[in-house]
């Protein structure tokens, strides 16, 4: 039977305040801003609507609050195209947001409150969305609500793919093994297979086996410049990223990559070519600002076509 969607994406959604400055300000000193935007970010919502740009039909699984910043997160779902069924309002907390400064080298400093966010009960998981879809992926969410939105996808028989984040990761290997052992496919940078494993940031490669022998098929560490490392069956090495003429913005790169990665699976690539068309998206996006100003499929093919 055909499915709905493509790709159901479950996490946080949140408010971007984007800003950027010539330098960041020490005590007591002030930075002129020179550009700002907001916008509904978070990595549930990058991915829906990374996704959905390049062509696949998306839906997002996250709570808001019932504000003016749940209202924007809408707003920019709907106007994206992604179905927003599987959202949900908090009567207590307010909507999560995310300050993001950025300075004119590309580094970034970040205050997160993750409010609503973090406030999604495994109960609130609509499971006939996920079960309308070929593909799940779950970002930075709490442990019990990702093994429930598992569990539920895996009785659908939908591919999952899950990223951990940062905090998520600090949990280790003990406490995340059970959701290791259920997915198809990890994500996450250098920092946070190291923190789940215990290993020297440095021995991604080490870490990555650790991971792929729980059971995984693909296990992708995101090494921010250099690229990616990709251990799976049918590949074990390092896919360099592409170049871009200026870097603006590296917020939401790795939710562009991921998107990139599940796109170009659902469009038949190998593994290795979706990695190359991830690694475009991510290319791409870093040159724009904001969270998920990803290219389309068309500007993706045109990008590598001319960087390779």
């Amino acid at each position: 039977m055909e499915k709905k969607y493509d790709l159901v994406t479950v996490g946080h959604a949140l408010v971007d305040i984007r800003i950027i400055v010539d330098k960041f300000p020490g005590p007591d000193e002030e930075a002129v801003v020179l550009n700002q935007t907001w916008g509904a970010g978070g990595s549930a919502v990058n991915v829906a609507i990374d996704a959905s740009r390049l062509g696949l039909r998306t839906a997002v699984i996250a709570k808001i609050g019932f504000d003016n910043f749940g209202r924007i997160i809408v707003d920019e779902l709907l106007k994206e195209g992604v179905d927003v069924s599987g959202l949900r309002i908090s009567s207590r907390g307010g909507t999560g947001f995310t300050i993001v400064a950025i300075d004119r080298n590309g580094d970034i400093t970040m205050y997160g409150f993750k409010g609503a966010a973090e406030e999604l009960e495994p109960s609130e998981v609509d499971a006939e969305v996920i079960m309308n879809s070929r593909y799940v992926h779950i970002a930075s969410l709490r442990i019990d609500t990702t093994i429930k939105a598992i569990e539920i996808a895996k009785n659908a028989g939908a591919k999952i793919s899950w990223d951990p984040g940062r905090v998520l990761a600090k949990k280790g290997l003990k406490e995340l093994e059970k959701i290791i052992k259920s997915v198809d496919i990890v994500l996450a940078n250098k920092y946070e297979v190291a923190a789940i494993t215990g290993l020297d940031v440095e021995k991604y490669r080490e870490s990555a086996k650790i991971l792929k022998d729980l059971g995984p098929e693909l296990i992708i560490v995101k090494l921010g410049p250099k690229g990616v490392y990709a251990l799976g069956k049918d590949i074990d090495e390092e896919v360099p990223a592409l170049k871009v003429d200026r870097v603006v913005d590296t917020t939401g790169a790795g939710d562009a990559f991921a998107a990139g990665l599940i796109a170009g699976i659902v469009k038949g690539y190998s593994i290795k070519k979706a990695i190359i068309y991830a690694n475009a998206v991510a290319a791409l996006k870093i040159s724009r600002l904001g969270s998920h100003e990803v290219p389309t499929h068309k500007e993706v093919v045109e990008y590598i076509w001319k960087a390779l």
